[in-house]
């Protein structure tokens, strides 16, 4: 756990310089390595790295649009996740997806831009998990401006009803993009939204990779059991603003420096010397876990960005012209159709015909 979580931090950090490279100093979101936005989530890896810690490579994972931590926590490859970042043809998704649209098959990893969206995909995922009497679970994360979103409490309530495996985790890290928590949701506890659902809600009071460990081994093992959902609420601190070029007016000095000082990774390190891991074992994790980011990096920036023309692959197209056979190949297509070779409406004609 802890060199998942020192990886996450190292790769945060390191993705933030390589961001603002050629952004400054007037900002340009456009230019640099890694264009368009990007949300990073130092100060939440103890809520990743001790949920994760349970899970297995068949169970699922949907994350926000703040979803590194998690993804490596999830066994995401590092490599390609970089590359997809970076905008390059070796990407999770041929860098068409960026940092928000991450998607890993082989670990049953997910994410996306839209606040809340990840809840009704996992509830899926844990469906088609109990259809098919398996013991997988599914793992939606969402951060506590979200969860009064309507696809979270719907996605609360069908896994309620149906005794579902899955594992909802809130990220509080009590700013709402620019707003307070305070503002936008009207519960201090997020996890008391499983009250109005008959399931079981816990919140981690601290971001504390130990006991959210123990808090989501509970919760996993329960969904595993086939006992239904659980709610957990994990305080986090955003050490960085809401996406890379924020200039955080709203926010205090006194919380930037606040969110610093409580720092998940110094608290587990502290735990692990008082079981007699040394301070030379901690550096060893920590050198590992920045070489195999440097290179992820590096392999990244070396690989080719995609031909203008992969911009029309891999997209929803218009249907097929009235009247015409679509064929996948099959010698009897013709056959199975009904005849396609009536006149064209009038209106169809109007419309500008083969050029429509």
């Amino acid at each position: 756990m802890y060199e998942t979580m020192v990886t996450a931090r190292h790769y945060e950090e390191r993705l933030q310089e390589e961001y603002l490279e050629g952004k400054q100093p007037a900002f340009d979101i456009s230019a640099g390595p890694i264009p368009g936005e990007l949300h990073l989530a130092a100060g939440h890896e103890a809520a990743a790295a001790g949920v994760c810690a349970h899970l297995r490579p068949e169970d699922t994972v949907t994350a926000t649009h703040r979803p590194h931590h998690v993804a490596i926590a999830k066994g995401v490859d590092l490599k390609r996740m970089t590359a997809e970042i970076f905008g390059r043809r070796t990407g999770l998704c041929k860098g068409k997806g960026g940092h928000m649209h991450l998607f890993d098959p082989d670990v049953n990893f997910a994410c996306s831009g839209i606040i809340a969206e990840g809840s009704p995909p996992a509830v899926g995922a844990a469906l088609a998990a109990k259809k098919r009497g398996t013991t997988d679970v599914a793992v939606s994360y969402l951060g506590e401006g979200a969860i009064s979103q309507g696809g979270f409490l719907e996605s609360l309530n069908l896994a309620a009803v149906q005794n579902l495996p899955v594992v909802f985790v809130i990220e509080d890290n009590d700013w709402a993009i620019s707003m307070p928590k305070g503002r936008v949701t009207d519960v201090e506890n997020g996890s008391q939204r499983a009250d109005g659902f008959d399931m079981p809600g816990v919140r981690v009071d601290y971001d504390d990779a130990l006991a959210v460990y123990e808090t989501a081994h509970d919760a996993v093992e329960r969904a595993r059991a086939g006992n239904g959902p659980t709610l957990i609420e994990v305080q986090v601190h955003r050490r960085m603003g809401h996406f890379m070029g924020d200039a955080e007016g709203y926010r205090p000095k006194e919380d930037v420096e606040r969110a610093k000082r409580l720092d998940c990774i110094e608290r587990l390190a502290d735990d692990l010397r008082e079981e007699g891991v040394t301070d030379g074992d901690l550096a060893e994790l920590t050198d590992r876990a920045h070489e195999r980011v440097e290179e992820a990096i590096e392999w990244a920036k070396e690989q080719p960005e995609p031909d203008p023309e992969e911009a029309f692959a891999d997209v929803f197209v218009n249907p097929p012209v009235r009247g015409e056979i679509v064929s996948d190949g099959g010698a009897d297509d013709a056959d199975d159709l009904e005849a396609t070779d009536a006149e064209p409406r009038e209106s169809d004609a109007d419309d500008g015909g083969e050029d429509r």
